[in-house]
Protein backbone atom coordinates (compact mmCIF):
# COMPACT_ATOMS: atom_id res chain seq x y z
CA UNK A 1 0.00 0.00 0.00
CA UNK A 2 1.34 3.43 -0.94
CA UNK A 3 1.65 5.83 1.97
CA UNK A 4 1.51 9.52 1.04
CA UNK A 5 2.31 12.31 3.46
CA UNK A 6 3.83 15.75 3.24
CA UNK A 7 7.35 14.31 3.32
CA UNK A 8 6.67 12.51 0.01
CA UNK A 9 7.01 15.75 -1.88
CA UNK A 10 10.41 17.13 -0.86
CA UNK A 11 12.20 19.74 -2.92
CA UNK A 12 14.65 17.33 -4.55
CA UNK A 13 11.84 15.01 -5.68
CA UNK A 14 9.80 17.91 -7.02
CA UNK A 15 12.83 19.25 -8.92
CA UNK A 16 13.47 15.87 -10.56
CA UNK A 17 9.78 15.59 -11.44
CA UNK A 18 9.83 18.96 -13.15
CA UNK A 19 13.08 18.19 -15.01
CA UNK A 20 11.76 14.86 -16.26
CA UNK A 21 8.48 16.41 -17.36
CA UNK A 22 10.17 19.33 -19.14
CA UNK A 23 12.71 16.99 -20.73
CA UNK A 24 9.98 14.68 -22.01
CA UNK A 25 8.06 17.59 -23.50
CA UNK A 26 11.24 18.92 -25.15
CA UNK A 27 12.03 15.53 -26.70
CA UNK A 28 8.42 15.18 -27.88
CA UNK A 29 8.59 18.59 -29.58
CA UNK A 30 11.92 17.76 -31.20
CA UNK A 31 10.99 14.25 -32.37
CA UNK A 32 7.22 14.62 -32.65
CA UNK A 33 6.86 11.44 -30.61
CA UNK A 34 4.18 11.61 -27.85
CA UNK A 35 5.77 8.62 -26.13
CA UNK A 36 8.67 10.82 -24.98
CA UNK A 37 6.31 13.00 -22.96
CA UNK A 38 4.66 9.93 -21.45
CA UNK A 39 8.00 8.40 -20.49
CA UNK A 40 9.18 11.71 -19.01
CA UNK A 41 6.01 12.05 -16.98
CA UNK A 42 6.26 8.47 -15.67
CA UNK A 43 9.92 9.00 -14.73
CA UNK A 44 9.01 12.24 -12.99
CA UNK A 45 6.27 10.59 -10.94
CA UNK A 46 8.65 7.77 -10.04
CA UNK A 47 11.28 10.15 -8.68
CA UNK A 48 8.57 12.17 -6.93
CA UNK A 49 7.69 9.18 -4.73
CA UNK A 50 11.04 7.38 -4.70
CA UNK A 51 13.38 10.14 -3.47
CA UNK A 52 13.20 10.95 0.25
CA UNK A 53 15.11 13.45 2.38
CA UNK A 54 15.93 12.55 6.00
CA UNK A 55 17.16 15.35 8.25
CA UNK A 56 20.48 15.18 10.09
CA UNK A 57 18.84 14.37 13.44
CA UNK A 58 16.36 11.79 12.08
CA UNK A 59 16.18 8.10 11.25
CA UNK A 60 13.50 6.17 9.38
CA UNK A 61 12.90 2.45 8.86
CA UNK A 62 12.16 1.02 5.42
CA UNK A 63 9.69 -1.85 5.11
CA UNK A 64 9.62 -3.80 1.83
CA UNK A 65 6.32 -5.61 1.50
CA UNK A 66 5.99 -5.38 5.27
CA UNK A 67 9.48 -6.74 6.01
CA UNK A 68 12.15 -4.60 7.63
CA UNK A 69 15.12 -3.97 5.33
CA UNK A 70 17.06 -1.30 7.24
CA UNK A 71 17.32 2.24 8.51
CA UNK A 72 17.79 5.25 6.28
CA UNK A 73 19.14 8.71 6.95
CA UNK A 74 20.35 11.30 7.20
CA UNK A 75 20.47 12.82 3.65
CA UNK A 76 18.82 11.43 0.50
CA UNK A 77 17.43 7.91 0.38
CA UNK A 78 15.78 5.91 -2.38
CA UNK A 79 12.80 3.58 -2.00
CA UNK A 80 10.65 1.61 -4.38
CA UNK A 81 7.21 3.20 -4.61
CA UNK A 82 4.26 0.95 -3.74
CA UNK A 83 6.64 -1.85 -2.66
CA UNK A 84 8.42 0.05 0.13
CA UNK A 85 6.85 1.95 3.01
CA UNK A 86 8.43 4.15 5.63
CA UNK A 87 7.94 4.15 9.37
CA UNK A 88 7.35 7.42 11.24
CA UNK A 89 10.47 9.55 11.30
CA UNK A 90 12.35 9.27 14.60
CA UNK A 91 13.85 12.45 16.05
CA UNK A 92 17.08 11.59 17.90
CA UNK A 93 17.55 14.97 19.58
CA UNK A 94 17.02 15.51 23.31
CA UNK A 95 13.34 15.95 24.07
CA UNK A 96 11.44 17.29 27.05
CA UNK A 97 8.35 15.74 28.62
CA UNK A 98 6.40 17.60 31.29
CA UNK A 99 4.65 15.32 33.81
CA UNK A 100 2.57 16.00 36.90
CA UNK A 101 1.10 14.02 39.78
CA UNK A 102 -1.96 15.60 41.37
CA UNK A 103 -3.24 14.86 44.90
CA UNK A 104 -0.76 12.04 45.48
CA UNK A 105 -0.19 10.93 49.08
CA UNK A 106 3.32 11.01 50.48
CA UNK A 107 4.67 8.46 52.92
CA UNK A 108 3.35 10.56 55.84
CA UNK A 109 -0.10 10.79 54.15
CA UNK A 110 0.14 14.38 52.94
CA UNK A 111 -1.57 15.12 49.59
CA UNK A 112 0.79 16.96 47.22
CA UNK A 113 0.84 18.10 43.60
CA UNK A 114 4.24 17.58 41.97
CA UNK A 115 5.41 18.86 38.59
CA UNK A 116 8.52 17.39 36.95
CA UNK A 117 10.44 17.67 33.67
CA UNK A 118 11.97 14.61 31.98
CA UNK A 119 14.84 15.01 29.48
CA UNK A 120 15.15 11.97 27.20
CA UNK A 121 16.44 10.93 23.79
CA UNK A 122 16.32 8.00 21.36
CA UNK A 123 19.69 6.24 21.16
CA UNK A 124 18.54 3.25 19.08
CA UNK A 125 15.97 4.15 16.44
CA UNK A 126 15.45 0.54 15.36
CA UNK A 127 14.39 -0.60 18.84
CA UNK A 128 12.31 2.53 19.33
CA UNK A 129 10.32 1.85 16.16
CA UNK A 130 9.73 -1.88 16.65
CA UNK A 131 9.54 -2.29 20.45
CA UNK A 132 6.84 0.26 21.29
CA UNK A 133 3.94 1.62 19.25
CA UNK A 134 3.93 5.24 20.46
CA UNK A 135 7.13 5.90 22.36
CA UNK A 136 6.28 9.55 23.15
CA UNK A 137 3.09 8.61 25.00
CA UNK A 138 4.88 5.67 26.61
CA UNK A 139 7.55 7.97 28.05
CA UNK A 140 4.99 10.45 29.39
CA UNK A 141 2.78 7.82 31.02
CA UNK A 142 5.75 5.88 32.45
CA UNK A 143 7.19 9.07 33.94
CA UNK A 144 3.86 9.95 35.53
CA UNK A 145 3.51 6.47 37.06
CA UNK A 146 7.09 6.49 38.35
CA UNK A 147 6.57 9.95 39.85
CA UNK A 148 3.52 8.77 41.80
CA UNK A 149 5.37 5.70 43.06
CA UNK A 150 8.35 7.78 44.18
CA UNK A 151 6.11 10.25 46.01
CA UNK A 152 4.53 7.42 47.99
CA UNK A 153 7.99 6.30 49.20
CA UNK A 154 9.10 9.71 50.50
CA UNK A 155 7.94 12.00 53.26
CA UNK A 156 6.97 15.60 52.61
CA UNK A 157 10.09 17.06 54.21
CA UNK A 158 12.31 14.88 51.99
CA UNK A 159 10.49 15.93 48.85
CA UNK A 160 10.89 19.62 49.67
CA UNK A 161 14.54 19.55 50.78
CA UNK A 162 15.90 16.67 48.65
CA UNK A 163 14.54 17.34 45.17
CA UNK A 164 17.76 16.33 43.46
CA UNK A 165 17.71 12.93 45.16
CA UNK A 166 14.11 12.41 44.07
CA UNK A 167 15.02 13.38 40.51
CA UNK A 168 17.92 10.90 40.38
CA UNK A 169 15.67 8.14 41.70
CA UNK A 170 13.08 8.86 39.01
CA UNK A 171 15.77 8.87 36.35
CA UNK A 172 16.99 5.43 37.49
CA UNK A 173 13.46 4.00 37.48
CA UNK A 174 12.64 5.35 34.03
CA UNK A 175 16.01 4.35 32.56
CA UNK A 176 15.48 0.71 33.52
CA UNK A 177 12.06 0.73 31.83
CA UNK A 178 12.94 2.63 28.65
CA UNK A 179 16.39 1.20 27.80
CA UNK A 180 14.86 -1.90 26.14
CA UNK A 181 12.94 0.54 23.89
CA UNK A 182 16.14 2.20 22.70
CA UNK A 183 15.44 5.30 24.79
CA UNK A 184 17.56 6.77 27.55
CA UNK A 185 16.47 9.25 30.22
CA UNK A 186 19.20 11.82 30.73
CA UNK A 187 17.82 13.67 33.74
CA UNK A 188 14.67 14.41 35.71
CA UNK A 189 14.08 17.75 37.43
CA UNK A 190 11.42 18.34 40.09
CA UNK A 191 9.97 21.71 39.15
CA UNK A 192 7.42 22.33 41.91
CA UNK A 193 5.91 20.67 44.99
CA UNK A 194 2.54 22.11 46.02
CA UNK A 195 0.77 21.32 49.27
CA UNK A 196 -2.77 22.29 50.45
CA UNK A 197 -3.23 25.86 51.69
CA UNK A 198 -4.43 24.72 55.12
CA UNK A 199 -1.28 22.66 55.55
CA UNK A 200 0.86 25.61 54.47
CA UNK A 201 -0.75 27.76 57.19
CA UNK A 202 -0.19 25.06 59.81
CA UNK A 203 3.45 24.65 58.78
CA UNK A 204 3.92 28.42 58.91
CA UNK A 205 2.53 28.56 62.46
CA UNK A 206 4.73 25.63 63.44
CA UNK A 207 7.82 27.35 62.04
CA UNK A 208 6.92 30.57 63.87
CA UNK A 209 6.46 28.69 67.15
CA UNK A 210 9.80 26.98 66.61
CA UNK A 211 11.52 30.34 66.06
CA UNK A 212 9.92 31.74 69.24
CA UNK A 213 11.08 28.70 71.19
CA UNK A 214 14.64 29.16 69.92
CA UNK A 215 14.51 32.87 70.80
CA UNK A 216 13.39 32.10 74.36
CA UNK A 217 16.13 29.49 74.72
CA UNK A 218 18.73 31.98 73.55
CA UNK A 219 17.40 34.63 75.94
CA UNK A 220 17.44 32.18 78.87
CA UNK A 221 21.01 31.13 78.01
CA UNK A 222 22.03 34.80 77.97
CA UNK A 223 20.44 35.34 81.41
CA UNK A 224 22.38 32.37 82.77
CA UNK A 225 25.65 33.72 81.38
CA UNK A 226 24.95 37.22 82.76
CA UNK A 227 24.11 35.84 86.20
CA UNK A 228 27.35 33.85 86.18
CA UNK A 229 29.29 37.01 85.40
CA UNK A 230 27.50 38.91 88.20
CA UNK A 231 28.32 36.11 90.63
CA UNK A 232 31.99 36.28 89.66
CA UNK A 233 32.00 40.09 90.02
CA UNK A 234 30.34 39.85 93.45
CA UNK A 235 33.00 37.42 94.63
CA UNK A 236 35.72 39.77 93.38
CA UNK A 237 34.20 42.85 95.08
CA UNK A 238 33.67 40.94 98.33
CA UNK A 239 37.36 40.16 98.60
CA UNK A 240 38.50 43.54 97.32
CA UNK A 241 36.54 46.55 98.74
CA UNK A 242 38.76 49.02 96.89
CA UNK A 243 37.64 47.59 93.56
CA UNK A 244 34.02 48.00 94.67
CA UNK A 245 34.65 51.68 95.60
CA UNK A 246 36.30 52.34 92.25
CA UNK A 247 33.38 50.74 90.45
CA UNK A 248 30.91 52.86 92.45
CA UNK A 249 32.85 56.05 91.68
CA UNK A 250 32.90 55.15 88.00
CA UNK A 251 29.15 54.63 88.04
CA UNK A 252 28.61 58.05 89.68
CA UNK A 253 30.93 59.68 87.17
CA UNK A 254 29.03 58.13 84.26
CA UNK A 255 25.77 59.37 85.77
CA UNK A 256 26.81 63.02 86.40
CA UNK A 257 29.19 63.66 83.49
CA UNK A 258 26.32 64.98 81.37
CA UNK A 259 25.53 68.65 82.12
CA UNK A 260 22.45 69.22 84.20
CA UNK A 261 22.32 65.64 85.45
CA UNK A 262 21.35 65.03 89.08
CA UNK A 263 21.98 61.85 91.00
CA UNK A 264 20.48 61.14 94.45
CA UNK A 265 22.69 58.79 96.46
CA UNK A 266 21.82 57.54 99.97
CA UNK A 267 24.16 58.85 102.66
CA UNK A 268 24.79 55.32 103.87
CA UNK A 269 26.12 54.41 100.46
CA UNK A 270 28.40 57.46 100.46
CA UNK A 271 29.75 56.56 103.88
CA UNK A 272 30.24 52.96 102.86
CA UNK A 273 32.21 53.94 99.79
CA UNK A 274 34.16 56.65 101.65
CA UNK A 275 33.05 59.33 99.22
CA UNK A 276 32.00 61.96 101.76
CA UNK A 277 35.36 63.73 101.87
CA UNK A 278 35.79 63.48 98.13
CA UNK A 279 32.40 65.02 97.38
CA UNK A 280 32.97 67.81 99.94
CA UNK A 281 36.31 68.70 98.41
CA UNK A 282 34.75 68.76 94.94
CA UNK A 283 31.96 71.03 96.24
CA UNK A 284 34.41 73.51 97.82
CA UNK A 285 36.44 73.61 94.64
CA UNK A 286 33.35 74.45 92.65
CA UNK A 287 32.35 77.24 95.11
CA UNK A 288 35.81 78.93 94.85
CA UNK A 289 35.44 79.10 91.09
Amino acid sequence: MLRIDIREFNRVAVLLFVLCLVGGLAVMRATHQPAAAVIGSLAGFYFLFAIKVVQQWEKVAVLRLGRYVGLRGPSLCHILPIVDTLSPYVDQRVRVASVSAESTLTRDTVPVNVDAIVFWMVWNAEKCIFEVENFVDAITLSAQTALRESIGRHELAQMITERETLGRELQHILDEKTNPWGITVQSVEIRDVKIPQALEDAMSRQAQAERERQARNILGQAEVEVSDKFAQAAATYQNNPTALHLRAMNMLYEAIKERGAMVIVPSSAIETMGLGGTLATAALGGAKR
